[in-house]
């Protein structure tokens, strides 16, 4: 694995039900986004925030503004 290619891992609050998302942060200093990806379709689409986006959403997350689903 380069620098340049993406390190995938879930969160360590995934409880591997299938409903997972899975980020390269290793990628945020080197091109400036944050690849996120679904856990079951490696091969599918992927979002590409920028770090700062990323961390917003994070933080949205952790804060509950985003209700429970």
């Amino acid at each position: 694995m380069t620098a340049n290619s993406p390190h995938w891992f879930t969160s360590s609050h995934s409880d591997n039900g299938g409903d997972c998302v899975e980020v390269a942060t290793n990628l945020a200093a080197p091109r400036g986004t944050v690849p996120v990806r679904d856990s079951k379709n490696p091969g599918g689409p992927m979002l590409h925030p920028s770090p700062a986006a990323f961390a917003a959403f994070v933080a949205g997350v952790r804060g509950g503004r985003f209700g429970s689903v």
